[in-house]
This record gives C-alpha cells, structure tokens and sequence, in this order.
C-alpha cells in the first residue's frame, strides 16, 4: 500500500480514505490533493512516486504539470486587471491588441476570447513549434487569422489558442508577460508554488509525467458498435478537419512533449502551469475569500467572473459544457461541490476549483495521465470533501 503523507483535518477524513483509494485501486502513481476551507488548509494529502525512472518520491513540494487547469490561474489574472480597471470585458479586443482587428475582428470583445466564443479554435496555418513557445508568432497568428465561425453564435473549448489569446491581451494591458504578471500579482503575494514559464531553478522539483493509453481506440471500431450517445464525438475525431482535431493541431509538429524542458519554460496560458496541489487550492481559496490577509477578488468582480458566458454542446468537444469568463462551470460530469462552484480541470485528471457557497477550495494534481470516463479519481476526492461538508 502506497504511504500517505500529510494532514486532515477533524471531518474530512473521508478525503484521506478516498486520496489512499486512488493509489490502491485507480491508478495513482505520485498525486496530492489540497482542500482549503474559509481560508484555512484542511486537507493537504500527498504520496507515491515522482519519478518512476528513478523512484524519486512524491514530496510535500513537488510540481506537477497541471495542464488546462491553468486556464483558472490565467483566468484569474485578467480579472485582476478588470477589477483594477485595466481592462473591460466588453471592450473590443482590438482596443487593446490593434493588430488582432484584422479579418472582421474589429468587434470581439474580451469576454468571448475568455469564455470560448470567439471562434479561434484553430489556424489556417500551424505555427512552428519553436516559435510559438517563444509566443509572438502565435499572437500574429491568431491575430491575423479569420473566425471559424460567427463570434458570438456559438462556443468551442478553445483548449490551446486560449492561452496566447487571453495571454496577449494580459501582456498588452499590463506591459509583462501573462507568467510574469501571474507570477508578480499572484503568486508571489500568495507564496504559491505556480509557475506559467517554470525557472530553470525549479525544475528538480518536477514529476515526471506517466501516460495511460486508452484500451480501445474508439476511432476504429465500426459506427455500429460504438454507444450511440458517444458516435457524434467519434465521428468528430475520425475527421481529420473537425475542430475536435484542429484545435489541438495549431503547432507543426502538433505533439508537444509536455515533459520537455523547454516546454516546461515556456508560458503557454492555457497549458502548461507547473503547481503544487496546494497550489492550486489556495490560488482559488484567495479568490473567493481571505488567505493570510490576501483576496485576490472583491465579491463584486467575482460574480461577474463566474455568471455564466456559453453552454450547450461545445463545437469541439461534441458534448455539453457550461463556461464563465474563462472558468468552467459545474456540469453533469463535473459536478464539483455545487451550482455554485467554479474552476477548471486539466488534461489527464488534474482538477482546481472553488465553492464560495461552502467556502472550499480544492486542488489535484498527479502525474499519472489518464482522463476520459475511466478516470474517476478527482470525482471520487470531489465526493469525499462533499460527504466531508455533509
């Protein structure tokens, strides 16, 4: 049996036997899960292996890639400039990004670039891998690229122009880099361990990321013998042109080795933040209330960040899904503690979010990729804070 290391607080101890459970039953193979409570830690759990090539171990302050659960702390830091009147949601992009006019996008506003509207999924042509980890090439890109579909009509999960998107208007506005400005505004008020751009400093600090391939490739199944409530999705990822494949395709090559060094260095906004799971919960616990004498959000700019943007079927995921202004909201598959609640999840199980109603904040992250609908081991952490509050 995997040792668990850590604290729970008297209640939530239901998270210890659940965050055990993970590693005995679902796969688990070096994670820790943060959960605050009114500003106050009350579950800082962590265990297993950070390196399985060396048998380095999972330590109170290892790192982890977290994937697009970065998009809450990007997310997060615009709002920080609408709040201090930076920047207006309704404004045109374009007031602040001249270039990204070009194309009949003189009238986007900011808040459909954060809540997935704007219809940038993709790129007419894919932009060296190389020069978009440098960044200005992707933001010439998307600014010069046309709309896939009417701005505003519809949504799409933006999962990796996001970044670049939200993070040029952040450079624009503030004069630094989005991982710059995170790092000045947010983290380093917060002592977070979060990175979007890891130092080289940090990087012995890193897991070592494990990828779980999926036991049937659904894509070449006959359409008979796929569940029909899943053969739109299919369908969408046996065509090379949906934007289900194109929105993952913008870079040449389109594969990015999450675990490179310069990958890992580089800021990609909506990818590639490098936390601590108690990272990741405190960032989320200082948005909704005070940590240590720091709120990142007045009440006010919170409501406004979190009211719902879009929701309905996602023209690229081909399945539901609810966004704010760069949060998701709760759905049927990602309840997280209520109605209320509001975050972002990441590729392959990493999750953070908040529930301001019951004043939790919850951060996961692990280093064992899985995701899709096996993967069920932040839900069943997210079950056991629920039966905890209950």
């Amino acid at each position: 049996m995997t040792t668990i290391n850590g604290e729970v607080a008297s209640g939530f101890e239901p998270v210890h036997e659940a965050f055990a459970a993970n590693f005995d039953q679902h796969g688990d193979i070096g994670a820790a899960v943060c959960v605050y409570q009114h500003g106050h830690p009350v579950v800082d759990l962590w265990g297993g292996t950070a390196d399985p090539d060396t048998g380095r171990p999972w330590q109170q302050d290892t790192l982890q890639l977290v994937y697009s659960a970065t998009k809450g702390a990007t997310a997060t830091a615009a709002h920080l400039l609408v709040q201090r009147g930076a920047l207006e949601l309704d404004a045109p992009v374009a007031k602040y990004w001249p270039e990204f006019a070009a194309n009949g996008k003189a009238e986007i506003p900011v808040r459909w670039l954060l809540s997935h509207q704007a219809g940038l999924v993709a790129l007419d042509q894919p932009v060296p891998l190389a020069d978009a980890l440098a960044w200005q090439s992707m933001a010439d890109a998307l600014a010069a690229q046309r709309p896939l579909w009417t701005p505003g009509t519809a949504h799409g999960y933006h999962g990796r122009t996001w970044g670049w998107l939200v993070g040029e208007v952040i450079h624009r506005v503030s004069g630094r880099t989005p991982g710059r400005f995170f790092a000045d505004e947010i983290a380093a008020p917060l002592g977070l361990d979060f990175f979007i751009g890891l130092p080289a400093n940090e990087r012995d600090r890193v897991s070592q990321m494990v990828y779980k391939q999926p036991e049937i490739d659904l894509t070449t199944l006959p359409a008979e013998s796929i569940p029909e409530e899943l053969r739109e999705q299919v369908a969408a990822w046996r065509d090379p042109n949906s934007f289900s494949n194109r929105a993952y395709q913008v870079t040449e090559p389109a594969a990015i080795d999450f675990n490179a060094p310069e990958v890992q260095a580089a800021e990609l906004p909506a990818s590639n933040g490098i936390s601590t799971a108690r990272g990741l919960a405190r960032m989320y616990a200082s948005v909704i209330g005070e940590v240590d004498g720091v709120r990142l959000l007045t009440p006010e700019t919170l409501a406004s960040a979190t009211k719902e943007q879009a929701s309905g079927v996602d023209e690229v995921l081909v399945a539901p899904s609810r966004f704010s202004c760069g949060y998701m909201l709760p759905i049927e598959t990602c309840p997280m503690i209520g109605p209320n609640s509001f975050g972002h999840t990441g590729r392959g199980g990493s999750l953070g979010f908040a529930d301001p109603e019951h004043g939790i904040a919850f951060g996961y992250a692990m280093n064992h990729i899985i995701g899709g609908p096996d993967d069920v081991r932040a839900s069943l952490l997210v079950d056991a804070v629920r039966q905890s509050l209950a």
